[in-house]
């Protein structure tokens, strides 16, 4: 028996999962996604909103797996002049 899982390398958000309404530097947020994820922790990953355009870089600091759920904390530490398409 296993525990299905993904790994992701970048995190993407709807508005219902807890996008930030507005993105500035140095902002804490804490969020939830369905199923258990993997994540790098403590290096720079981009933020990307539901229509896969990446806004800006994040560090995600804290990580937990509760009840198929994966909570995460995570620090806004740059934002891009323009977005961009990651997909």
């Amino acid at each position: 028996m296993g525990m299905p899982c993904q790994v992701n390398s970048l995190l993407k958000l709807k508005p219902t999962q807890g996008y930030p309404d507005v993105l500035q530097v140095g902002q804490h947020h804490t969020v939830a996604k369905a199923g258990y994820r993997i994540f790098p922790l403590d290096v720079p990953l981009c933020l990307v909103d539901e229509h896969w355009l990446a806004h800006a870089d994040i560090i995600i600091q804290k990580l937990t797996w509760v009840d198929q759920t994966t909570h995460l904390t995570f620090i806004i530490t740059r934002l891009y002049d323009q977005a961009f398409a990651v997909k």
